[in-house]
């Protein structure tokens, strides 16, 4: 099951045992990491990265989903994060990306207090156990939400309220006198040039998906040969 976790520590050497922990869970066969980060909470309530993200077949997810949940966690100071995150500062997320509710980014911000160090990771996890069994002796508190599918629901909602207001500008343009055709011609201009825009960004968003999608499950058939070849 996809999932996003966070695990909030004390310090950052717990937090780099941490998240050694978790790759060598991913080694182990009993979790799979997809993408993860260090990030550190400053005493100014802003956060940075302290760590890269995960060396594996999937190391683009930054940026996206995963980059998002980072940002908002980076809180409303905003973020200083380090040219390897590749990730844009907090409060500028696109939110499109989000993949879990913002419950479950209100509790983590509850415990990701100033001075304390999260490992966050988008990981494929069967059962707690494992992670929780690795963690717990850390002192790390531990956090996770199964991922939802990405839902395009109130983008499409916003393209459909632009397209009303485009049509209702084209009616009232055929009726209007010479004097006002140009302005409200540069105002049609102006929402159609939007709506495009949208579009073109809910088809880059899909593609997006398709594509982490894909090598998502290229990591998990590596995973399996592997495993196969060791048998063997």
């Amino acid at each position: 099951m996809d999932r996003v976790l966070v695990v909030v520590f004390d310090n950052e050497t717990k937090a780099y045992e941490g998240k050694k922990a978790l790759l060598q869970l991913d080694g182990e066969g009993s979790i799979t990491v997809y993408d993860s980060a260090v990030l550190a909470k400053n005493a100014d309530g802003s956060a940075s990265v302290k760590q890269g993200h995960h060396p594996g077949p999937v190391g683009t997810l930054f940026g996206t989903f995963l980059g998002s949940v980072i940002g908002l966690l980076g809180g409303p100071v905003g973020m200083g994060i380090g040219a390897a995150a590749g990730l844009a500062a907090g409060g500028t997320v696109d939110l499109h990306h989000m993949r879990v509710g913002n419950d479950f980014i209100d509790d983590v911000n509850k415990a990701l207090l100033p001075n304390k160090v999260a490992v966050v990771a988008d990981i494929d996890e069967q059962w707690t156990t494992p992670v929780d069994t690795r963690m717990e002796p850390l002192g790390g508190i531990v956090f996770r939400r199964s991922l939802s599918e990405v839902k395009h629901t109130i983008h499409e909602e916003n393209i459909a309220a632009m397209k009303a207001d485009l049509a209702q500008m084209k009616a009232e343009h055929a009726k209007v006198q010479a004097d006002r055709k140009a302005k409200l011609q540069e105002k049609i201009n102006q929402l159609d040039s939007k709506i495009q825009a949208q579009l073109q960004k809910a088809k880059d968003r899909r593609e997006e998906s398709g594509r982490q999608a894909k090598e998502k499950v290229k990591a998990l058939e590596a995973k399996a040969a592997a495993a196969k070849a060791k048998v063997s």
